[in-house]
Order: C-alpha cells, then sequence, then structure tokens
C-alpha cells in the first residue's frame, strides 16, 4: 500500500475550523448580566404584583372584618395613613347617583370623583338609538390628587375608597364623598346638585389631615377627559372641540387644535373641556395660582378614529391654608349654548366662538337674539328664511348704492375711454384727466367698493353664527335630517377628497345660486369699469371666478352645518332679485346720464382728501418725469 504522508494544508484547515466554531460559540454566548438584569426585573414585577394582589386581598377582607388586627396591620404597610378608609364598608366597587331634570350623575366609591354625566334633554346622533349624549362614562374622565404622607407613602385618590353620604336641603341633593384617615380626619368632596340646573357646586376640603400629610407644599389636582363624539360628522364636530380657560381677571384663551398643545396660564378662573356643542366645566371662586393645561387630537383618520375627538388634561395646585385643603369650587356639565352660559354671569359666554371685534359684537347684540326672537315662533329651517330675508332687507341700501355706483360708471365709460384714447401716450395726464371727470360728474370711483366692505363682517359674523347655534342641532327641515350637519342626500361608495363621501344638496343650491349673482354682478362690473393699462388680464381673471367661486363653495360646505348652506341659499336667491328690481325698475341709465351731465355743467365740487392727495402724488410723479425728460 502507498505509506500516507503527513499533509500540514489539512492541520491548518483544521484548525481554523475550530476557531470558527469556538468564536461563533463565544459571539452566542448568553450576556449573564442582561441575564441577570431581566431575571430582576421579572422578580420585581412579580413582587409587585404579588404585592398589590395581597393589599385588594386585604382591603377586601379588612372590610367584611373590620376589627381584624392582623389584616389593619397589612394594610397599614400598604396605605399608611389612610390604611383606615379601607376597612369601612364603604370600601367597595358602589356608586351614588344624584339627578335633577336635567342631568344625572354618578359619583363612585373608588376615587369619590363623577363616573357618569348623562344630559337628559340631548341625544347622540345615531340613527333610531335615542342614546342620551354622555359627557363622562366608561372611564373616559378621572380625577385624582396624589398625596404625600408624612410615612412615606404616595397615594392616589382615585384608587382609594371615599365613604359616600347623600342628604337633602329642600330640592337640593348634597353628596359628601369622605376619604378618612381617622374618624374624624378626613379629605372630602362634596357635590351639591339643585334643581333645574347644568351646575352643581363642588368643594373640596379636608379636616385633621395636617398630622397624616406634608402640608408644606400644594396638592395637584389633575382632572382629564377623552370627550366623545356626538355628533353626525366627526371631523365637523372635532373642528369646534377646544380647551378654552379664563385666567388674568378675566381674559380668555383657548389651546388649539392639532395635537400635544400645552399651556401655563396664571390665575386661573375656569378650565373648559369644551365639544362643538357640549362642555364639562371645573370652575374655581377663588383662582388657581397657575394650570398645566394639555390638547390632543383624537382624529387622524376620521374613518377610522369615530369614537373620541380629543383628549384634554388640566393639573391645577390646591394650597393648604392654616394645614387644611379648602377650595370652593363648580362644575358645570351641560350644553355650549351662548344665552344659557350668559346666564351664570361667569364670562362662560367666552367659549362660544362667535368672532372677535365687530364680528362677535353683531353676533352677540343683532344675529343671537334676531334668531331667538324667531325660532321662538317657528319651526328652526323656516326661521332661518326669515332671518335671512330681514337681513338682507336690511342690506338693501348698501345693495342699492353699490349697483347705482355702477350704472353711473357704466354711463362714464364711453368718456373715459375717449380720455384714454387722446392721452395714450401719456398714462399719467390720462389718470389726471380721468379723476377730474369723476370730480365734475359727482362720482366717485371708490363708492363701489365700500358697501362690498361693509357687508363682510356681516358675512363673516353668520359663517361664525351658524356652527355655534345650538338650536340648530337635530334640527329637521325638507331633507335635512340635522341643520347643525351636513345634508346628505346620497352616500358615495367612495371618498373625494376635500369633499368627502357623500352629497349635499343645499351647498349644491347653494353655489348654483352665487353662480348666477355673481353672472349679474360681474357682468355689470365689467361694462363699468374701464379697461386699465397694465392690467390686460382682468376680466378674464373675474370671468374665471364666475366658475371658480361657486366650486369653491361647493367643496368647502359640503361636510358643513347645512342650516349655513341654506342662509347662503337663500341670501343669493334674494340678491338676485334685488338685483333685477333694482336694475329694471329703480335705477334709470338714461336719468343717471342726464344728471351727470347736469353735475358737470356745475361748479366742480372740491375734492375729497383721497382724491387731493391722489391727484398731489400724480402732479408730484409728472413734475419728476418732466425733469427727467430734461436731463
Amino acid at each position: 500500500m502507498e505509506e500516507k504522508k503527513f499533509d500540514p494544508n489539512s492541520l491548518i484547515g483544521f484548525v481554523l475550523i475550530f476557531g470558527i466554531l469556538i468564536w461563533i460559540m463565544y459571539q452566542n454566548k448568553p450576556d449573564e448580566a442582561k441575564i441577570e438584569a431581566e431575571k430582576a426585573q421579572k422578580e420585581l414585577v412579580t413582587k409587585e404584583a404579588s404585592k398589590a394582589k395581597e393589599v385588594a386581598k386585604t382591603i377586601s377582607l379588612a372590610a367584611s372584618v373590620p376589627g381584624d388586627t392582623l389584616q389593619l396591620a397589612k394594610l397599614q404597610k400598604s396605605l399608611g395613613s389612610f390604611a383606615y378608609s379601607a376597612t369601612l364598608p364603604s370600601a367597595k366597587a358602589a356608586y351614588t347617583t344624584i339627578e335633577n331634570s336635567l342631568v344625572t350623575l354618578k359619583i363612585a366609591n373608588k376615587g369619590g370623583y363623577i363616573v357618569e354625566a348623562s344630559l337628559k334633554n340631548f341625544t347622540r346622533f345615531k340613527k333610531d338609538s335615542g342614546q342620551l349624549v354622555e359627557l363622562i362614562k366608561d372611564n373616559n374622565s378621572n380625577l385624582n390628587i396624589q398625596l404625600f404622607t408624612k410615612d412615606n407613602h404616595t397615594l392616589n385618590t382615585k384608587d382609594l375608597f371615599f365613604e359616600p353620604t347623600l342628604t337633602k336641603n329642600g330640592e337640593d341633593q348634597i353628596l359628601s364623598m369622605r376619604l378618612k384617615s381617622a374618624d374624624n380626619a378626613y379629605l372630602e368632596y362634596k357635590y351639591v346638585l339643585k334643581a333645574n340646573n347644568y351646575m352643581l357646586d363642588f368643594e373640596i376640603q379636608s379636616q385633621g389631615l395636617n398630622n397624616a400629610l406634608i402640608t408644606n407644599k400644594p396638592l395637584n389636582l389633575e382632572w382629564d377627559l377623552k370627550t366623545y363624539a356626538n355628533e353626525k360628522s366627526i371631523t365637523y364636530e372635532n373642528r369646534y372641540a377646544e380647551m378654552y380657560f379664563e385666567y388674568e381677571d378675566g381674559k380668555t384663551d383657548y389651546l388649539g387644535q392639532g395635537n400635544d398643545k400645552t399651556d401655563n396660564p396664571e390665575k386661573v378662573s375656569y378650565i373648559a373641556f369644551k365639544q362643538h356643542f357640549f362642555s364639562s366645566i371645573l370652575l374655581s371662586n377663588e383662582p388657581f395660582e397657575t394650570a398645566e393645561l394639555y390638547s390632543n387630537n383624537l382624529v387622524d383618520d376620521q374613518e377610522v378614529d369615530t369614537t373620541f375627538t380629543k383628549q384634554f388634561k388640566a393639573t391645577v395646585p390646591l394650597a393648604f391654608k392654616n394645614g387644611e385643603i379648602d377650595q370652593k369650587m363648580n362644575w358645570y356639565f351641560g350644553p355650549t349654548d351662548y344665552t344659557l352660559l350668559k346666564q351664570y354671569d361667569k364670562n362662560l359666554e367666552a367659549i362660544v366662538p362667535l368672532g372677535w371685534g365687530i364680528f362677535g359684537w353683531i353676533n352677540r347684540h343683532a344675529f343671537i337674539p334676531l334668531y331667538g326672537f324667531l325660532s321662538a315662533f317657528m319651526e328652526h329651517g323656516w326661521a332661518i328664511i326669515l332671518f335671512t330675508i330681514l337681513i338682507k332687507l336690511l342690506m338693501s341700501p348698501v345693495t342699492y348704492k353699490s349697483f347705482l355706483s355702477q350704472a353711473k360708471m357704466k354711463v362714464l365709460k364711453p368718456e373715459i375711454a375717449e380720455l384714454g384714447e387722446k392721452f395714450k401716450k401719456d398714462p399719467m395726464k390720462k389718470q389726471q384727466e380721468t379723476m377730474k371727470l369723476y370730480n365734475k360728474a359727482g362720482v366717485n370711483p371708490m363708492a363701489g367698493c365700500i358697501p362690498g366692505l361693509l357687508q363682510m363682517p356681516v358675512f363673516y359674523a353668520l359663517f361664525q353664527f351658524f356652527p355655534s347655534a345650538i338650536g340648530l342641532r337635530q334640527k329637521p327641515f325638507l331633507w335635512a335630517n340635522d341643520l347643525s350637519s351636513f345634508d346628505s342626500i346620497y352616500e358615495l361608495p367612495f371618498r373625494i377628497p376635500a369633499y368627502g363621501n357623500h352629497i349635499s344638496l343645499f351647498p349644491i343650491l347653494a353655489s348654483i345660486a352665487i353662480f348666477f349673482y355673481m353672472k349679474l354682478t360681474t357682468g355689470d362690473q365689467q361694462m363699468a369699469q374701464p379697461q386699465q393699462e397694465g392690467m390686460p388680464d382682468m376680466a378674464k381673471m373675474m370671468k374665471i371666478m364666475i366658475y371658480v367661486s361657486p366650486l369653491m363653495m361647493l367643496f368647502f360646505f359640503n361636510s358643513y352645518a347645512s342650516g349655513l348652506s341654506l342662509y347662503y341659499f337663500i341670501s343669493n336667491l334674494i340678491s338676485i332679485g334685488l338685483l333685477l328690481v333694482i336694475k329694471n325698475y329703480i335705477v334709470d341709465e338714461d336719468k343717471i346720464h342726464a344728471q351727470i351731465q347736469e353735475n358737470k355743467k356745475k361748479e366742480p365740487k372740491k375734492p375729497s382728501k383721497f382724491q387731493q392727495k391722489l391727484q398731489d402724488v400724480m402732479a408730484q410723479q409728472e413734475a419728476m418725469k418732466a425733469e427727467q425728460k430734461k436731463k
């Protein structure tokens, strides 16, 4: 046989393979430190869970056998100074209900706060459901105070049991919820609900806790609420869900839309978690020194996020006075109704977004009283129509002035065109002569713009008024089943961006009306206004706007309140009628032309300050131009 020889290459290969295997095993070796940490974490979690389970068991046993020394010892260890509260018969999952003709409030023993708040006269929008509007339910709200005890315990009142005592004083229902550290030492939530009132008194006070609590710093009262969607369109509803607050002696502000909005106002008198048509408000007789406020949008996708609109959170300090807490407050759970909120005389009506400045003034002092009067005698749809007619009649002198100005400009157009041709090579001279013609004829070229400007505050005020009018909520008219929401006549099997997945009829009618209105007014304006140099495409732009404006309105208002679209539809119909009457029966262009010719024979009127300033500027420019030519 052939003798096998030693192969050094094979030896080297085996060594390398062995080394690689050793390296792989080392790399995959468990991290002992990590294993130990995970093991310790698991043990801690298990220990804490066992501890919590034992505490719960101890509380349960102690509640049934109050005198058991062993159980009291365990409670003392887990709950410290407030172990006594868990030994009382009230240390169980029980509730106390207080109600009047408007609201029903359910208060839990555990935590001592309101866990259900429903409004008896309002239902959610859900076909054939009849479900009441519930501002608080299913753990969407918490009220908590973090307690720091002298025996080194940190406790949360929402996890502890209060002892309820319900009494009556006439028609007033008084509910005392006490978290006890001893028989005569407690933290108390006191609720007083009066008859026919959405507002209830609320007081947090303590007695004899100076030996149990650390009292050299304020306690933080934490209130949070996830607001339920109650309306037909969650997107539209969410647009008007805001956190408002009053601070520094009467100033009001809000956090705004979007995600993770925060603010830290001082001297806060009230905090309002406002939904579209309903609000939960915490008021304080003595302003909180400061507040930590947080708001977060919960509607990212209106197809998926259909339960909640906003997450609101507020934290305010409760200061100790002489070792005790005594904070007198109020809760309001009810409709965001301007007239109702104003009756409380606490500036709560400021949370209704009626617009700032002149717009809010018009709504508060004109539109709200007028519409309130009309809707008291007729259905809301007819009230909107009569409301629109009255506003258009009130604004008719402005409409007349605007159309009269256009007619005068139309009569002067041939003469202005002659001046344009005569001074074709001298634009500055043309402008000067045109201004002289206006002055002689007694025509103000700005008169056509002023009426439009006067109508803008009314237009914007109405745009704010209708979304805030709770009286329109769930009120039907013709095919619309809710004038505070869109009037869908057909559901699309798909969603159109910026339009929606439904077709609303009132916006279509309003868009058609505004199209014909613009056809009438734009045509007259084009005939009246002379063509200005440097603006050759103005006529084309106006023609484009005739089609663009109705289209924009169609998209914008498809998901808005149908009451607002109804107003614009009727308003534009009336405007068209008024223009036709003024044009055909009131304004006589021949008489206007004759009057202008008479005016031109008279001594020219002294130009207005604006006209004089404009002429002076033109003269200066003309002089500068002449100087440049000389050089």
